[in-house]
């Protein structure tokens, strides 16, 4: 709807079509020659000026020939007569809503305030809508940890057990555990724990190693305890009988118990029913449900005052000299990304990636960079990329991460256009799934989700990169959504994170659509060659990409469902996982595809609208989209069931009598979603 003010009320018809290049395009239409005394006129939305002095307008339209009437009848007229209305100072010029707030509709006499904001009923209009007031608590962060004690040690491992600091100043989420080889402080090893006792391993035997700790509570971290020097064993030592083992013997107590129960009632009932029983397998279930993973969350490095004091907190610094790069491999926005070798002291070599700061930089730009690593720093996940480490304490400043042999994966597809399996597409699909179901448990939106930033290594393994896009300075009225590197990419980002700045986890599933898209066409630009604003308005006005070429029905229906205007509608990580799991093992529901052979080349679909409903005739579709015009035309042509119907191309609707090209679009786009529905009504999965 362009929402421009139409004369007389009911005179003109707007109607959607597309142009030569099948854009939608919208136009209005009157053509009422019968009837006396016309006069129809259009008004425009009001256009700024931007400062210029001159606006040039361009008119498009299209006229009747008067010859072409029946003589002497109605009125008719070969051409009109154009006009402008300036603004005046007395009328005001529009401008933008307040902050917190906004509106749907251009020209709006007032903006309305965001989810959360307010104004009071004594509040103008043009004043900035507020949060609730609230009265917030400072609470120091909690005091050093006085008391370290080592308990059991091994030759390669040692127990260590703490007292809660004296002045824990509120509830204790985690304690952060700091160690390292004496001497060896540029090489340290940073871990978390909700008790108070933790047991390292991978030591070396007869070395002496100093440990540090420190309590975080919602005030933030406390200060390092002082410096507990603990030395590991020449050989391997008994377990000490400290209260740290307490846990550890009674489990063992009672899985013991478990098993002489177990073990007693096979002895005494001679057999037991159902093949591949055994009592090692039931013990072995037993103690692997002994381990229960520890949930971590996100912490925002924007937070900390002293950019320094995050990235060392979450990153492991390595020395310089443990580096060896090989080539330049890319350009990245600080600098140059190369390939090299990382060995650190008792390791095999490996392969990294390792990005570097480049000369004549600001300290904003170091912060910047460095700020990527503290938040990559924080993810353990075989689908995130792998942080080893950085390198602040000599230039240049490095990143260093595990080495992806294949590259960005939009780049990947293209160069292997048609290479691979369905089933392998989906595996890599999966993956991608799995990593943003990680972060979005850990409470990280990433924002930037594409294919561009999934790197790929030799198994084909997909790994979610790139988290540095930048937030969005809320307390400026005039800020874009800007990463470092420019505006968002509009192509992947969902409507509401467009236009009311809400990045959740259920716009990272929307952008997660987009990547299935380009995976299963193997790497093609989202949306093609339209301009970013048609895309925005396309997308407003409910078009959604089709399928691609030979993807299966049910992989676009997740596309689909992904792409929900109704955030709340989308599918969570965790169900798309589950869904993808379940293609995978049931491969027979992939072999139903989505038939774009005859769809009409480069032409959005249009979502939710009744095109996606069971409709019980031919007559019934046509009224539902408001077609019903051709309803006789169809029957005469002999389409008078839905399932002829859905065979039909754009050929087809031109032999039945639809000549309107946003006629054709609109059936078209109708018949391919009943498609999609009629095979999705009818896959096991």
């Amino acid at each position: 709807d362009l929402g421009w003010v139409a004369y007389p009320k009911n005179g003109w018809e707007e109607i959607g079509e597309v142009d030569e290049n099948y854009a939608p395009i919208h136009t209005y239409q009157v053509c009422k020659v019968m009837e006396h005394n016309q006069n129809n006129w259009l008004q425009t939305n009001l256009i700024l000026n931007q400062g210029a002095q001159r606006v040039f307008v361009e008119f498009k339209f299209t006229l009747r020939d008067c010859n072409s009437l029946p003589g002497g009848l109605g009125t008719c007229k070969e051409t009109f007569n154009p006009g402008f209305y300036r603004s005046a100072l007395q009328t005001k010029s529009c401008s933008k809503c307040p902050p917190r707030s906004f509106t749907k509709v251009e020209a709006s006499t007032s903006c309305q305030c965001e989810q959360g904001y307010y104004r009071i009923e004594s509040d103008p209009t043009n004043m900035a809508c507020t949060s609730k007031n609230y009265v917030t608590v400072l609470f120091p962060a909690p005091s050093p940890i006085t008391v370290v004690k080592k308990g059991k040690t091994a030759k390669n491992s040692i127990a260590v057990s703490w007292q809660e600091p004296d002045r824990p100043n509120g509830i204790i989420l985690e304690y952060e555990i700091k160690y390292f080889e004496k001497d060896q402080e540029t090489s340290y090893t940073i871990i978390k724990s909700k008790e108070t006792d933790v047991f390292v391993d991978g030591l070396k035997p007869s070395s002496a190693y100093i440990f540090q700790i420190r309590a975080r509570t919602s005030a933030g971290y406390g200060d390092f305890s002082r410096r507990f020097e603990f030395e590991t064993s020449p050989h391997s030592v008994a377990a000490s009988s400290d209260q740290g083992q307490v846990p550890i013997i009674a489990v063992a107590v009672t899985v013991a118990i478990i098993l002489i129960a177990l073990v007693t009632g096979f002895l005494m009932s001679g057999s037991c029913e159902g093949p591949g029983f055994s009592i090692l397998s039931l013990s072995l279930a037993l103690f692997i449900t002994v381990k229960f993973p520890a949930v971590r969350t996100y912490i925002d490095p924007h937070t900390y005052e002293d950019p320094n004091q995050a990235v060392h907190e979450f990153a492991k610094e390595i020395d310089v000299s443990c580096i060896t790069i090989e080539r330049v491999i890319g350009a990245g926005e600080f600098g140059e990304v190369c390939s090299g070798l990382l060995r650190l002291p008792g390791k095999r070599e490996i392969p990294v990636a390792i990005k570097t700061l480049k000369a004549g930089y600001t300290e904003k730009q170091r912060r910047d960079f460095l700020g990527e690593a503290s938040i990559m720093g924080q993810f353990e996940h075989p689908n995130i990329i792998h942080l080893k480490g950085v390198i602040t304490k000599s230039k240049p400043v490095m990143i260093i991460t595990e080495y992806m042999e294949n590259g960005s994966l939009d780049t990947f597809l293209k160069k292997n256009d048609g290479q691979f399996t369905v089933i392998q597409l989906v595996g890599m699909l999966r993956g991608i799934a799995s990593g943003m179901r990680y972060l979005s448990e850990m409470g990280y939106v990433h924002r930037d989700l594409a294919a561009r930033n999934i790197l790929v290594n030799s198994n084909l393994v997909c790994k979610v990169s790139d988290f540095g896009l930048s937030r969005v300075l809320e307390d400026d009225p005039e800020a874009a959504y800007t990463t470092r590197g420019g505006k968002i990419p509009i192509r992947w980002t969902a409507p509401e994170a467009i236009a009311y700045r809400k990045f959740t986890s259920a716009s990272d599933v929307w952008s997660y659509g987009i990547v299935m898209w380009e995976v299963m066409s193997y790497g093609e630009r989202p949306y093609w060659e339209m301009s970013n604003q048609d895309v925005i308005k396309a997308v407003e006005e409910n078009y959604r990409l089709p399928g691609p070429m030979d993807c299966p029905t049910a992989l676009y229906h997740l596309m689909m469902d992904c792409w929900q205007k109704d955030r709340n509608s989308r599918p969570k990580f965790e169900e798309i996982v589950s869904l993808l799991d379940k293609l995978i093992r049931n491969p027979s529901s992939l072999k139903g595809l989505v038939n774009s052979s005859n769809r009409v080349s480069n032409l959005l679909v249009e979502h939710g609208s009744p095109e996606g409903c069971v409709f019980r005739s031919v007559e019934e579709w046509l009224e539902a989209i408001k077609m019903g015009r051709y309803t006789e035309l169809f029957m005469e042509s002999g389409y008078t069931s839905l399932e002829v119907v859905t065979q039909m191309t754009l050929e087809d609707l031109r032999r039945v009598g639809v000549t309107l090209a946003g006629h054709q679009k609109k059936i078209l786009n109708s018949i391919q979603e009943m498609r999609v529905q009629m095979m999705n009504a009818t896959m096991p999965i």
